[in-house]
């Protein structure tokens, strides 16, 4: 499997992420696992199955913890990395969810290995679900 990040495996529809973020939502499975919150959200019936190969990520960073663009953007890319290098998790015998956000919620700036650490085992229990 290549190691890219393609426009395809980016969560970008509103509606989806209107409904993945909907507080009190049924439909929407959480756990929490230093240093992500991870929300993920399996197809709904009335939309269509366009399964592609691996599931729409997002990845959030709040502006309320990290003032400046530079350090979101930082921890952005660490977490992009993370899942890119990662994403062989997914394996295509398992199922896993179409669409799941990782929300990062440490306060301060980790390192790429925690993050990476924390990564691989957030995608294991995403897997396992």
């Amino acid at each position: 499997m290549p190691q890219t990040f393609p426009k395809s495996e980016r969560l970008c529809s509103k509606k989806i992420l209107g409904e993945l973020f909907k507080k009190g939502s049924m439909s929407v499975g959480t756990f929490y696992l230093f240093p992500f919150r991870t929300l993920y959200m399996h197809a709904s019936e009335s939309e269509p199955e366009g399964k592609s190969a691996l599931p729409a990520i997002v990845i959030t960073v709040p502006k309320r913890t990290f003032k400046r663009a530079v350090d979101r953007n930082l921890v952005r890319r660490r977490v992009r990395e993370a899942y890119r290098l990662n994403k062989h998790l997914f394996d295509k015998e398992t199922t896993y969810p179409p669409y799941i956000a990782f929300l990062y919620t440490a306060k301060q700036i980790i390192s790429f290995e925690e993050i990476e650490k924390g990564m691989k085992l957030a995608m294991q229990k995403v897997v396992s679900r």
